[in-house]
């Protein structure tokens, strides 16, 4: 395993660039994905997830609906590009064209990168960038309309990525290089996929299934390494990833051939995405000892205890907190410098300025630090698939918005038929709304992040008893829903579920709106 020996001055250009390109680019650590096999998880289930770490993506989320189509049907395709005249910096979707829709399709659950179908197939993301030379024109597929079109289309991840193998070799990757972690009932798989190069149709890909006693984690950064051919149970991949390689002059046969440094070199060097990596591993299987400043970890791991759901969404509100990397260390206070002291006023949610202001331990993305939970998160969920149960009832999204840590996750099920008017209403382009559930969310971590070490209390004694009261309700809840399904009844169960989601949901936000009053009132100016 090699260490770091790359000092932050030489990230710099390839941060930089990755912010200014609207058509292939992306903040170079946006998102944060975490994968469990079924045997290493403490109730079976199949896990992947995501945070969306942008707030240009959309707040919104609803269901669509399954589908019939007639047979000369087509799906539109979009570029997705920079969009400042709204109220609040977004995205605009341009249309560049169609391919034929095919006859039925899932519903499935729509948020901005959709998430999960009918059938328990669920997909996280993470951006990973990819050589620039990578990039081309000639496509009509990004990453949110493959997650679309996988969920409509598939059932399981191994369908999934075939399917996905086979549009983008026909229509065309036209995205930066994109990590979508890709579950089912039984197993899950990370899929990474980069463009096939300028004036070139297609896309070059692998995908690497996670072991079932395994975890495994995606932090903006390629983490396939070698591929064996050999093992189809455990890799797949295009038929261009030696011969791109090859004709590119970034492989000779004579060399190992190591997929992330072939087609992504540079997101090995981020600082950001390998902390992240190791974090997560070290809070799982802390007997590793692994190195903090490694530059290569294992694609996956095996956790020291099977991992509860409580444990995983704890990773998610993670920002280093008892390590040296805490981003709260560090901070001046009254004019006294380099103080290793934790203050109040102290937090790890800070704007740019802010950690200069203060000389934070770390930083934000230009200063080569991030932690997992973080202030511009739209959204995240954590998915669940399990294999013994109806997929009506089996699969699952917990959906956190906006930044985690002062967030709580409420379950949504695969089956349900609608969501609040609150989720479904997208407050980005118009603007603060009451009437937005994503704004309740906002609020409230706008307002945290500027004492959190006094606020984060507040936070905890709200939705620390409300998050274990979901958590113990779940098998409740759905042991009551298959009764219902056992007994003949599958749209009862299914009404049953919608809306045990819709009050759960609906409750969450009113707490967050009432919980923003009580610590505006708290904190109003005095300690």
């Amino acid at each position: 395993m090699k260490k770091i020996v790359i000092i932050f001055l030489s990230m710099l250009p390839v941060i930089v660039l990755s912010q200014t390109d609207e058509t292939f680019g992306g903040i170079s650590d946006e998102c944060t994905t975490i994968t469990m096999g079924k045997k290493a998880t403490d109730d079976g289930s199949v896990r992947t997830s995501h945070t969306d770490d942008s707030h240009r993506t959309r707040s919104n989320i609803f269901i669509t609906p399954a589908k019939t189509h007639p047979s000369n049907a087509t799906v539109t395709m979009y570029r997705r590009l920079w969009c400042d005249t709204t109220k609040m910096k977004s995205y605009r979707n341009d249309s560049i064209g169609v391919i034929p829709q095919v006859s039925h399709t899932y519903a499935y659950i729509n948020s901005a990168y959709p998430c999960l179908n009918e059938k328990q197939l669920g997909i996280g993301e993470s951006t990973i960038g990819g050589r620039r030379e990578l990039a081309s024109e000639n496509g009509l597929i990004d990453c949110q309309r493959l997650c679309t079109l996988m969920l409509e289309r598939c059932s399981t991840a191994r369908q999934a990525i075939a399917t996905a193998g086979e549009l983008l070799k026909e229509y065309g990757w036209i995205d930066a290089g994109e990590c979508l972690t890709i579950s089912d009932k039984n197993e899950v798989w990370h899929l990474e996929v980069y463009g096939a190069g300028k004036g070139n149709k297609g896309a070059v890909w692998a995908a690497q299934r996670v072991p079932d006693e395994h975890i495994a984690v995606n932090a903006n950064a390629s983490t396939i390494k070698t591929i064996d051919t050999s093992n189809h149970d455990y890799f797949m991949y295009s038929d261009n990833i030696f011969s791109l390689a090859l004709d590119s002059g970034w492989w000779s046969p004579s060399e190992p051939f190591v997929f992330c440094y072939v087609y992504a070199p540079d997101s090995r060097a981020l600082l950001a995405a390998r902390r992240r990596e190791w974090r997560v591993f070290d809070l799982l299987a802390p007997s590793l000892k692994l190195d903090p400043n490694m530059e290569n970890y294992p694609f996956s791991i095996k956790p020291d205890t099977l991992v509860s759901l409580e444990k995983m969404m704890s990773i998610f509100k993670d920002y280093y907190e008892g390590t040296e990397y805490d981003m709260r260390k560090n901070i001046t206070v009254r004019g006294d410098s380099n103080r290793m002291i934790i203050s109040p006023l102290a937090n790890p949610f800070m704007t740019v300025d802010e950690l200069k202001l203060h000389k934070v331990n770390g930083g934000w993305h230009a200063y080569g630090e991030r932690a997992i939970a973080v202030r511009f998160t739209m959204y995240a969920t954590v998915i669940q698939s399990r294999s013994w149960l109806p997929d009506e009832i089996g699969g699952l999204v917990w959906l956190a918005l906006d930044n985690v840590a002062s967030s709580v996750y409420v379950p949504i099920y695969c089956s349900v038929t609608d969501l609040p008017n609150s989720y479904k209403t997208c407050g980005r382009k118009t603007g603060f709304s009451r009437e937005a559930a994503w704004w309740a969310f906002n609020r409230l971590g706008s307002l945290t992040s500027k004492r959190w070490g006094n606020m984060r209390y507040d936070l905890e004694a709200v939705w620390t008893p409300f998050q274990k009261e979901l958590i113990t309700n779940q098998k409740n809840i759905e042991q009551q829903a298959l009764e219902l399904y056992n007994a003949k009844k599958p749209a009862k169960s299914i009404e049953f579920l919608t809306k045990y989601t819709n009050e759960q949901a609906n409750k969450a936000v009113k707490m967050a709106w009432d919980l923003g009053d009580a610590i505006w009132t708290k904190y109003d100016g005095f300690w």
